[in-house]
């Protein structure tokens, strides 16, 4: 029996006679990478993907949301050809048999843009379903491209009867309380939920309640791989009816999860080894491993080149880059001047020896020099002041451009968000390149990254005096950054509730910090969006990250205590 509350959108898959009716259905759950864009590769991988799970005994098979387009297209959907195209892929999809296909595409026809859900068996397009709940905070910008889904949708197949729901569509109340007021026995989610640190547990917890407070169990499919600055970390998950996780499938890895339901009792079978758990650090340095691998390989770049400081940070983002694309694909610059220290020289080499990276050095005295002396008469005698180091941190950042350009690698900039966000940086100097790494990670967290994967080996991939050595930018005579910064500790709490939690002024000194501290760490802030702006992309990992989530004008006359 097929059911929609304006029969507007009428599905029919009835079982011949109850006779016939069999005692399972298999759910295959697509955790798959689909890029944004390449609609007839989306459309292809979907193809093997079904034809994969048939083989595997699987009934239904669930694709992501947006799947058939990637996600987040942004303005790719008001291209005029985009609903040609989606046709055309959803046409090409019409001879796949003996498995229903549940497939995330964008709808587009006389009522507008949707968000949509096909359910497609044996070439016919049975139905679809359009997402009612269109986030739009933090990095999501739905309500910009798609107008509002209305009606519930569910559809009867060998003896159940099931309701779909898009992501946001399961946060809330409404949705799934209708569905299972119109005989829903079962919900299909769609979902492309992008990662930041701890999200699995809230996902799991929400999908808990729902299930156990409609007594409904659940499938839930998530998108996986990186897209510019977001990461999608799976997870995909089937919930009982009592809110227990029968299956839960890897983070950040394609999987092809099956999962089989009891038609009778409505229960679904129960993994046999669930996936590790990660810890916080492995998540998000997992995280940050396939938003660089991701946007490196899919942008078309051969490698990847780093300043390599004998510091922290750069260390950090070696490690990853090796473990992201392979050492051969690495290339690693020292670029040492005068300040340049005895250990941090040695330490660079150590770690690019022990990671196999290529490794050259290529001192920037002369290029520093060439630049005071062209600068001499219009300084006119000036006093030496952060001009000066500027001037280091750009000889390195012309350097490592033009490698980029004469070998075609993507420059890794290494700041981290603590700096980022109070400006501890130099424009078209450490901040020029293509991609930050840690552009989210805020430097207390380098450390947590840097001692975790440490540990995975038992010889170290990063010296060890680098992880205790005060740091330093290097660019005056015993340099460090708690001259000019805070203890990172104090300087990351306030940033955390300042940028992370939206604290203001005089919140975050009710929690104990100083008021002279805090109006300097906002003002610092406050002052460096501009720095900001011209920032390259990183990857996302924390609950608010430097890009589309956080916009602020550059010039305002907001006040600091309001």
């Amino acid at each position: 029996m097929s059911k929609d509350t304006d029969t507007s959108n009428l599905i029919a898959e009835n079982a011949a006679n109850s006779n016939s009716i069999p005692n399972t259905v298999t759910f295959a759950l697509a955790q798959s990478h689909f890029l944004v864009g390449d609609i007839t590769a989306n459309a292809d991988k979907m193809r093997q993907l079904a034809i994969e799970a048939r083989a595997q005994g699987a009934d239904v098979i669930v694709f992501p949301e947006l799947a058939l387009l990637g996600y987040p297209p942004q303005d790719l959907l008001l291209r005029p050809s985009l609903s040609g195209r989606v046709k055309n892929a959803l046409s090409a999809l019409s001879d796949i048999e003996d498995i229903v296909m549940i497939v995330g595409y964008p709808h587009v026809d006389h009522h507008g843009t949707f968000n949509s859900a096909a359910i497609l068996h044996n070439g016919h397009q049975k139905g679809f379903y359009h997402k009612q709940f269109l986030p739009n905070y933090g990095v999501f910008d739905e309500r910009r491209y798609f107008d509002k889904g209305r009606n519930q949708v569910l559809f009867d197949y060998k003896g159940i009867t099931i309701g779909l729901l898009i992501c946001e569509d399961l946060w809330e109340k409404t949705p799934i309380a209708d569905l299972k007021q119109q005989g829903a026995d079962l919900i299909v989610c769609l979902n492309a939920s992008p990662f930041e640190a701890d999200k699995q547990d809230t996902r799991k917890a929400m999908l808990t309640k729902r299930s156990r407070e409609h007594k409904l169990p659940i499938v839930y499919v998530n998108a996986v791989g990186g897209q510019d600055d977001l990461v999608f970390d799976g997870g995909s998950m089937v919930a009982q009816a009592d809110g227990t996780i029968a299956h839960e499938a890897s983070r950040f890895l394609d999987q092809l999860m099956l999962a089989t339901l009891d038609v009778n009792t409505l229960k679904f079978d129960n993994q046999t080894k669930a996936p590790l758990s990660l810890s916080r650090e492995s998540e998000m340095y997992q995280a940050l491993v396939v938003g660089l691998r991701d946007y490196v390989n899919h942008s078309g770049f051969t490698g990847v080149l780093i300043g390599l400081s004998g510091g922290i940070d750069s260390a950090l983002t070696l490690c990853i880059a090796v473990d992201a694309l392979g050492a051969d694909k690495v290339y690693a610059v020292m670029m040492p001047y005068e300040y340049t220290s005895k250990i941090s020289l040695e330490d660079a080499q150590a770690q690019a020896r022990r990671l196999n990276v290529s490794y050259t050095v290529c001192p920037i005295f002369d290029a520093v020099e060439g630049i005071r002396h062209t600068l001499a008469p219009l300084f006119n005698k000036s006093p030496t002041d952060t001009t000066e180091e500027n001037i280091q941190a750009r000889a390195r950042g012309v350097i490592l451009m033009a490698l980029s350009n004469k070998f075609g690698h993507l420059v890794l900039t290494t700041g981290n968000k603590s700096e980022l966000a109070v400006g501890y940086s130099t424009l078209y100097g450490d901040m020029a390149g293509g991609f930050d790494v840690l552009k989210d990670v805020y430097k207390s967290q380098v450390y947590n990254l840097a001692s975790y994967r440490n540990r995975l080996e038992d010889t170290p991939v990063i010296p060890e005096r680098v992880i205790t050595r005060p740091p330093s930018a290097e660019l005056r005579p015993d340099q460090k950054d708690q001259d000019s910064l805070p203890d990172y500790d104090v300087l990351d709490g306030i940033l955390t509730l300042y940028i992370d939690e939206d604290m203001g002024y005089q919140d975050i000194i009710n929690k104990g910090f100083d008021a002279d501290m805090v109006g300097r760490i906002i003002q610092m802030v406050d002052g460096s969006e501009y720095k900001r702006l011209q920032a390259p992309i990183g990857t996302k990992v924390s609950h608010k990250a430097f890009g589309r989530e956080r916009r602020y004008p550059l010039v305002n006359k907001w006040s600091l205590k309001g």
